[in-house]
């Protein structure tokens, strides 16, 4: 895994679970890898790793098994779904409206970009 230098790492780890979890690599009810697993994984110290599982914790996408080891919530797409729309409504939105305004971009515009640009992908 390589890191950014824009974004905690413990923050990292997590953004890469819950991909992980969106795109059915891991799925509802599955074991992660132990801390310890997932430490020598990535490199990283053991430490940064239980943050990230306490942080995956108190946001309910995983709960722990005392003794067996950390799960994926049955509930743990909708968590993070809920997570991811309300840090891109609060971090990333108000940007994209402050460019649109800049460039003088309306929405029917941006719309018809993005159908144009679907098309040529498509």
């Amino acid at each position: 895994m390589e890191f950014r230098k824009s974004q905690t790492i413990y923050m990292q780890i997590a953004d890469h679970i819950c991909e992980n979890i969106m795109n059915k690599k891991v799925n509802q009810g599955d074991r992660i890898e132990s801390v310890r697993e997932m430490a020598s994984n990535i490199q990283v110290n053991p430490n940064t790793v239980m943050r990230t599982f306490s942080y995956l914790q108190d946001q309910g996408i995983i709960f722990n098994k005392r003794g067996i080891g950390y799960f994926v919530a049955d509930d743990a797409v909708d968590r993070i779904i809920s997570i991811k729309k309300q840090d891109f409504v609060n971090n990333y939105l108000p940007e994209v409206f402050k460019m649109m305004d800049l460039l003088g971009i309306s929405f029917k515009e941006l719309e018809e970009i993005h159908k144009n640009k679907s098309k040529v992908q498509g």
